[in-house]
C-alpha cells in the first residue's frame, strides 16, 4: 500500500504594508504633457516631478498651465477626477475681445457644446493677473483686444474652458488653472511642487 502524499504546508504570504497616501501640487508648465513617458520625446512631469508611484489625478491641456494634483491613492484619484464629486476648478483665463455682460451671462448660465450643455459656472472679469511670462509667449493681433476672465467649473470634459470661451465668441489666448477644490498655486513657480496632507480632500 502507497504511503499518503504529505502536502506541504500552506505558504504564508506576507501582507505588504498599507501605502500611505500622496498627494502633490505641481505647478505645470505650458507645453508639457500631462504624462511621465512619451515616445516622441516631449517635455513630460518626469522633468519636474520625480516620486515613484504617484499619477496625475484628471488632466490639464499641453497648451495649459497651473494646478495639477498627483496622488499615489486611487481611490483620491478618482474622487478628485471624476467630474460627480464636482471638485470646483478655477482658472485664469485670457481671451481674445472685450467681454460683454451677455456674454459672460451666457457662461453663468451654461454653455451649450457639442456634446451637450455645461453646468453653470462662475465667471468674472479680472484685472491682468500678475503672472509669470509664457514661454513662447502668446500670439496677440495688434487690432484685437484682450481681457482676462475667471472662470470656475465643475466638471471635466475634454478642452472644456476652451470650448466654452469660444462658444459666447471669447477665445481663449492662455489658461492657467490656479485653484482646484482648496488647493491653489500660490507660492509656486512653473515646474515646481509640493505635497499636502491628502485628508483634506477626505
Amino acid at each position: 500500500m502507497p504511503a499518503p502524499t504529505r502536502r506541504p504546508p500552506p505558504r504564508r504570504v506576507a501582507k505588504a504594508p498599507p501605502v500611505t497616501p500622496r498627494l502633490v501640487l505641481l505647478n505645470k508648465p505650458y507645453d508639457v504633457l500631462t504624462q511621465f513617458n512619451d515616445d516622441q520625446g516631449r517635455d513630460t512631469l518626469k522633468n519636474y516631478l520625480e516620486m515613484p508611484g504617484v499619477y496625475p489625478a484628471g488632466r490639464l491641456d499641453r497648451d495649459s498651465e497651473g494646478l495639477l494634483l498627483l496622488t499615489n491613492d486611487g481611490r483620491l484619484q478618482a474622487s478628485i477626477a471624476d467630474p460627480k464629486h464636482k471638485l470646483a476648478k478655477t482658472y485664469w483665463v485670457q481671451v481674445e475681445g472685450e467681454p460683454e455682460a451677455a456674454q459672460l451671462a451666457q457662461l453663468r448660465a451654461g454653455v451649450v457644446l457639442n456634446d451637450g450643455p455645461t453646468l453653470p459656472a462662475e465667471a468674472r472679469l479680472i484685472a491682468e493677473p500678475d503672472l509669470w511670462p509664457r514661454n513662447p509667449p502668446v500670439r496677440f493681433r495688434k487690432s484685437v483686444p484682450t481681457a482676462w476672465l475667471e472662470l470656475t467649473i465643475r466638471e471635466g470634459r475634454n478642452r472644456q474652458v476652451r470650448r466654452m470661451t469660444a462658444a459666447v465668441g471669447l477665445p481663449t489666448l492662455r489658461l492657467v488653472r490656479v485653484r482646484i477644490g482648496p488647493f491653489d498655486l500660490e507660492g509656486l513657480a512653473p515646474g515646481a511642487w509640493r505635497e499636502v496632507d491628502p485628508a483634506v480632500l477626505r
